[in-house]
């Protein structure tokens, strides 16, 4: 049952914001070089590999100087990748995946390895799961760029205390998961970026 409606959610949303993929790619194009989409290996269900999409909203090769992003003041931000960060419109290509079957419409949100390899047996049970577009975490930690960004020390701040967060609500959502809880979800990650 989830994976029909992630099928027929993924086909709509595409279909729905295909003028949106459009523009963002326009502007991009236009904004700085580089190509219009960024794919990042993470890990999904099973521990498997994939290339997550995204659009792409730092300069050409950014990622090489570290996985985190901090602040709306990261240099490695460019102009248009600012906003579409604020509003979470990078994400969209994800939709794709989705109807790949690689992720989800709700589920755990994907992590690189390297904080993968971090987790306890406990914290891999989320795992089992297809990784989503968005999750309990994604709601609570819209800010996260911000939090991180006070920090002195940001990637011990992330592994330390907000994965371990990000797990915890993700393991109360392995045990709560149901389609109603997801669409529960949707609305909120809908209401949380119309807001902020």
């Amino acid at each position: 049952m989830k994976r029909l409606f992630d099928i027929i959610f993924s086909i709509l949303g595409i279909s729905l914001f295909s003028p949106v993929f459009l523009l963002v790619a326009l502007w991009i194009k236009l904004d700085s070089k580089g190509p219009i989409f960024y794919s990042q290996c993470r890990i999904g269900r099973f521990g498997n590999t994939f290339k997550l999409l995204k659009f792409r909203s730092m300069y050409l090769d950014s990622d090489l100087s570290g996985l985190l992003t901090v602040g709306g003041r990261d240099p490695r931000i460019t102009s248009a990748g600012f906003y579409i960060r604020k509003y979470k419109i990078d994400e969209l290509p994800q939709l794709i995946n989705v109807f790949k079957g690689e992720m989800s419409i709700v589920g755990p949100r994907p992590e690189v390895k390297k904080y993968v390899d971090l987790y306890t047996a406990e914290q891999k049970k989320v795992l089992h799961l297809r990784p989503g577009i968005s999750d309990l975490a994604s709601i609570k930690y819209s800010n996260e760029n911000e939090l991180l960004d006070k920090q002195t020390d940001p990637e011990a701040y992330y592994i330390n205390v907000i994965l371990q967060d990000k797990l915890k609500l993700n393991l109360e959502y392995v045990q709560k998961q149901s389609l109603f809880f997801d669409v529960k979800i949707i609305i909120s990650t809908i209401f949380k970026v119309s807001f902020q």
